[in-house]
């Protein structure tokens, strides 16, 4: 896999595929870890007099444009990071003509990809279209949104087969870390799973049966197993067609593999000033849901934490926004945090978690950008956006 120190970058029109899906609150960027960790890829093509096109996605704005899904948060709090403003250019035309203004080491933004429809489109000749389009604005492609390589898009996929391509500093990071969970891993291995994306993790755990040693599971990923185990639930976040793979896991587990948890935090709402109270996991009243783990079950995964020499952490125990059920979060990043194991920590919800907890990026051993994507690439699946940069 190339990377951009392969190739001279002085006066080229670089495409850098982000991943800047970051959460906004208020119109204004929540959690600019994405932004961030794409920073050294940037800074490095602007200072090496590349032109730099900057393209990413924010949401899911269904293939049409949206204001609620707009970039321009992002530009700004990019351009605030950089020390410049960062011009949004709003539609392909708008793009071309600021491209062909752009002085070297200078940088543009191009408004949600996925504000076209062909960008997500399964139909290949639609986003080879797009593809077409995107890759007339550059002369050299850098793939750097490690949180979108699972998805074969137009942007992340079909561009890198049009242009001279290389890898950005952060798929260079991801992959260096992300590998080190797949082989030569130290044990006792520990992986802990969470968050409200249960879909998106759910075919993972298959795999990690087969090479962890112990998987804690909290959050609304824990309900499909309570429920395979007859524990009633309550209003809790839960996909009924979930249960029956959930069982067919604690079946094919070693005894005590999986660990749930035995209490959690419940409410009538997901509201922080709603009464709460902390119930039996598998007797959440009938109006209730659980929105964190208990006191007990945080114990428990903490004393399994402490125990591991590699840990992986995917999703917040809880709904971490909230204070009354931040605690499972925080005490499992604590643990964490306590412990010299080899660490990654996967996907945005679980960096914006520890963030937001007060803990710095660099005092776990790596935060990934990638949810999906990371799970994905231990599990060993090809990923179309780093596989199509390894064909070089």
């Amino acid at each position: 896999m190339k990377t951009i120190d392969d190739f001279e970058v002085a006066d080229l029109r670089v495409l850098v595929r982000a991943d800047l899906n970051v959460p906004l609150d208020g119109g204004r960027v929540a959690d600019d870890g994405r932004i961030r960790a794409s920073l050294p890829t940037l800074t490095a093509l602007m200072t090496r007099g590349a032109k730099v096109i900057v393209c990413a996605h924010l949401g899911r704005p269904g293939g049409k444009p949206d204001p609620r899904y707009s970039l321009a948060p992002v530009a700004a709090r990019l351009g605030e990071l950089l020390g410049d403003r960062v011009e949004l250019a709003t539609d392909l035309p708008a793009a071309t003509v600021a491209i062909a203004g752009l002085r070297p080491g200078g940088l543009i933004m191009l408004e949600n990809l996925r504000f076209n429809a062909a960008e997500t489109s399964k139909d290949d000749v639609q986003r080879g279209l797009f593809a077409d389009q995107l890759a007339e604005l550059a002369d050299l492609y850098v793939g750097d949104g490690f949180g979108a390589v699972h998805r074969k898009h137009a942007s992340v996929y079909d561009v890198a087969l049009r242009l001279p391509h290389a890898a950005g500093y952060l798929v260079q990071a991801e992959v260096a870390a992300l590998s080190r969970l797949t082989a030569d891993i130290q044990r006792p291995y520990v992986v802990v799973l969470g968050g409200a994306k249960v879909a998106d993790k759910f075919d993972a755990i298959g795999s990690l049966i087969t090479v962890a040693d112990r998987i804690l599971i909290g959050g609304a990923m824990a309900f499909p197993f309570l429920a395979a185990r007859g524990a009633k639930v309550g209003t809790s976040l839960l996909a009924a067609d979930q249960v029956d793979a959930a069982g067919g896991y604690l079946d094919q587990a070693a005894p005590g593999q999986i660990e749930l948890p035995s209490d959690v935090i419940a409410a009538a709402e997901r509201a922080a000033d709603t009464p709460h109270q902390v119930v039996f996991a598998d007797a959440i009243p009938a109006d209730q849901m659980g929105l964190d783990i208990g006191p007990e079950s945080a114990a428990r995964f903490v004393a399994s934490i402490a125990e591991a020499r590699t840990i992986f952490w995917n999703g917040p125990m809880g709904v971490f926004e909230l204070a009354p059920y931040a605690g499972g979060t925080l005490a499992v990043a604590q643990a964490i945090t306590r412990n010299d194991a080899f660490t990654v920590v996967g996907g945005g919800d679980t960096g914006a978690a520890i963030r937001a907890l007060g803990f710095a990026d660099d005092t776990f051993g790596y935060v990934s950008t990638g949810g999906g994507a990371s799970l994905e690439f231990i599990e060993g699946k090809t990923l179309p956006g780093l596989a199509v940069l390894e064909d070089s």
